[in-house]
């Protein structure tokens, strides 16, 4: 295995075919086992951390217990109002399934599954239903449709911003599909990029790559993963805190 396998694996999306001389060609990619592990990581241990009463864990339970709290006051209510709060399952889910597939892709061998436009225009997929399923179960399926052009616009402008409000709905969801893809591949492709330096420059000159390049090129990756994880957090938290306000806007069109 070459330096370009090494890297390229968190970025790029394997794929093994399960049973390759069937009738029907049964596929399994690394990005879709990163989401069964991850989603059953999460679906096993947050539970059973919930309920142990070992004094070891009980760190962990409390900023588990906080950033459900945090999510539930400061994200959901505060964009959705108490209405919203029958909503914050949904909205812990999202967060912390979001970032374990970012995180994902720190581990050795493990793989971005967010950086796939798949996976992140999944999630948006489900940001577009909650969005309109929550706007039509506040307000009933006729006022939520009657709400999406702003009251007191003249009646021949309907036919102009009608479809331009249904058009905004999909290209907010279609954003946050972008943003949460373009940011979790980009620091991959940059540590790739400054790795892929110390090659570069060692075949002009083996002194200049691995005694100028090197050094410079490592240090640029260390502060790149740790950037990274800063970054993951950060990107789960904005597609959590997006949601909760394209939700509230529908439920309250006020």
């Amino acid at each position: 295995m070459d330096v370009k396998e090494i890297l390229e694996h968190h970025i790029i999306d394997q794929v093994w075919s399960v049973v390759p001389a069937g009738p029907v060609d049964l596929p399994l990619s690394k990005h879709f086992l990163m989401i069964v592990l991850v989603g059953t990581l999460l679906g096993a241990g947050l539970p059973l951390l919930r309920r142990s009463r070992s004094a070891a864990l009980a760190p962990f339970r409390s900023m588990l217990e906080a950033a459900v709290l945090f999510i539930r006051d400061e994200v959901v209510i505060m964009n959705m109002g108490k209405r919203g709060a029958r909503y914050t399952g949904y909205f812990c889910t999202l967060f912390f399934f979001i970032l374990g597939l970012n995180l994902a892709g720190m581990v050795p061998f493990g793989s971005t599954a967010t950086g796939n436009l798949a996976v992140t225009g999944g999630f948006a997929l489900c940001t577009f239903l909650l969005v309109n399923l929550a706007g039509m179960r506040e307000q009933g399926v006729v006022r939520y449709i009657s709400h999406l052009v702003p009251a007191g616009v003249p009646v021949w402008l309907y036919p102009l911003l009608f479809p331009i409000e249904v058009l905004g709905l999909v290209t907010k969801s279609f954003a946050l599909c972008i943003r949460l893809f373009a940011n979790m591949i980009a620091g991959h492709i940059v540590i790739l990029s400054f790795i892929g330096m110390i090659f570069i420059f060692g075949a002009i000159n083996p002194w200049l790559g691995v005694g100028v390049t090197a050094p410079v090129a490592v240090t640029l990756v260390i502060f790149v993963s740790l950037l990274e994880i800063f970054v993951a957090f950060l990107q789960a938290y904005i597609f959590t805190f997006l949601t909760a306000i394209f939700t509230g806007a529908a439920m309250h069109p006020h």
